[in-house]
């Protein structure tokens, strides 16, 4: 095996530190070959706030997947999201030296290219630039330039940013535990790749990661990702409710959520109790399953109604034919899917990252909680594939852009015959 052929995804998130180690098999499944994970101590709602308690959280995950794996762990895909993540939309252009020579591969890197140099506000930096469509001298609404003919070409691009400190401190956390960063991801971006099939983002779908501390929202319409924001709470907030309400201490509280939490509270009953332990010899603490939901229950109101206004706010919720998909930690509370549903008025399902991983005995990599970590390993792997493919016809012809869509069609159609076997 080749050390090439294997991809790590760390996910640093608010709640916990997880490691993925995977590599695709020869039947095209991403194939777990390691897990690790551990408390996330030095981080919060996606941003680093001690140094040396992230290093050593993300050392304690390394660990344990070299462990699992046998695989010593160089490089790392990370996932970056928090409060600091900005979007903006912005069209740029280049003029070319003649109209009648064809657009080529070189011209769209260079006007992508273009777009990483543009004027951010003081303290900010571009993670990521993300066409969405293409303009040939007027001539809009084109997906794929290259072949075409024309001397001006323009491009609307969708353009994610973030705090050059929040970035760089995370630059230095991986730097001290010993790794180097392949890739730096936003968290909804590799989330999607996880949990979201090509006919959804072509339908058009809205992806709801909700995390410890942050919730994640990806818009996807015609293949292309048309907006996206960060909501400041997530289920630590929901635990920190649960605290003041029921007035017990946090690990309670977070159990309390995680083992009889419940998004509806017209679904429990009055009498149904649940006892704490009390501190320290104390009376234990009797709790009502339906104050439990009632305060869970308005916190994910809040928390979706921001879902809701970005919706509406991106232009495209009367375009989103697939409604939504929940995922990350918080998607695995009960009656969530219920609850989204009824606030949004839009179709709901969980989101979870099996669709894409061979049998594994890391049956908790298959839960939305991980949907992050797996969606890193696949970015990671279609990055390579992309880039190995295209050096490898490099002297011939073919575009990567084309050879993408080639690539499109052959596994729609494997999809199709493997469907049709399973019948």
């Amino acid at each position: 095996m080749e050390n090439s052929e294997i991809f790590v995804g760390l996910d640093l998130g608010t709640t916990k530190i997880a490691v993925i180690v995977g590599r695709r098999n020869e039947h095209g499944k991403i194939e777990i070959l390691g897990y690790g994970k551990s408390e996330s101590i030095g981080i919060m709602r996606g941003v680093v706030a001690n140094i040396d308690k992230t290093v050593s959280s993300i050392q304690a995950a390394i660990d344990e997947a070299e462990k699992t794996s046998g695989v010593e762990i160089k490089q790392v895909n990370v996932g970056i999201a928090g409060n600091h993540i900005k979007s903006i939309q912005h069209r740029g252009n280049i003029m070319r030296n003649s109209e009648e020579e064809e657009i080529k591969e070189k011209d769209v890197e260079s006007l992508i290219e273009s777009m990483y140099k543009l004027a951010m506000q003081p303290g900010d930096e571009i993670i990521h630039v993300i066409p969405q469509e293409y303009i040939i001298d007027k001539e809009m609404g084109i997906k794929d330039p290259i072949g075409m003919c024309g001397s001006c070409l323009e491009g609307n691009f969708h353009i994610i940013t973030g705090q050059v400190s929040a970035i760089r401190n995370i630059q230095k956390c991986v730097g001290k535990a010993g790794l180097e960063i392949k890739e730096l991801i936003l968290e909804p971006l590799a989330s999607a790749e996880a949990v979201l099939s090509d006919e959804e983002k072509e339908a058009g779908v809205v992806l709801v990661d909700i995390g410890g501390g942050t919730t994640d929202i990806a818009i996807f319409h015609d293949h292309i990702l048309r907006h996206t924001a960060v909501i400041p709470f997530g289920g630590n907030v929901i635990t920190d409710d649960i605290k003041e309400g029921c007035s017990i201490i946090k690990n309670q509280a977070e159990a309390l959520k995680v083992r009889f939490g419940s998004a509806l509270s017209s679904n429990n009953k009055h009498e149904e109790i649940v006892s704490i332990p009390g501190l320290r010899g104390r009376d234990p603490k009797e709790i009502s399953l339906k104050n439990l939901a009632s305060i869970i229950q308005a916190r994910m109101e809040e928390i979706l109604a921001y879902v809701d206004y970005e919706i509406k706010n991106s232009g495209y919720g009367n375009k989103l034919i697939c409604g939504i998909v929940l995922t990350g930690g918080g998607a695995q509370l009960k009656d969530i899917k219920q609850l989204t549903e009824y606030v949004t008025g839009m179709q709901t399902r969980i989101g979870y990252p099996n669709e894409h991983l061979a049998n594994s005995t890391f049956e908790e990599i298959t839960c939305p909680m991980h949907a992050t970590g797996v969606g890193l390993v696949l970015k990671g792997i279609h990055h390579y594939e992309v880039k190995k493919g295209f050096e490898k016809t490099k002297d011939k012809p073919v575009k990567k852009e084309r050879q993408g869509l080639f690539d499109r069609i052959l596994n729609k159609s494997k999809s199709f015959f493997d469907e049709d076997v399973n019948v």
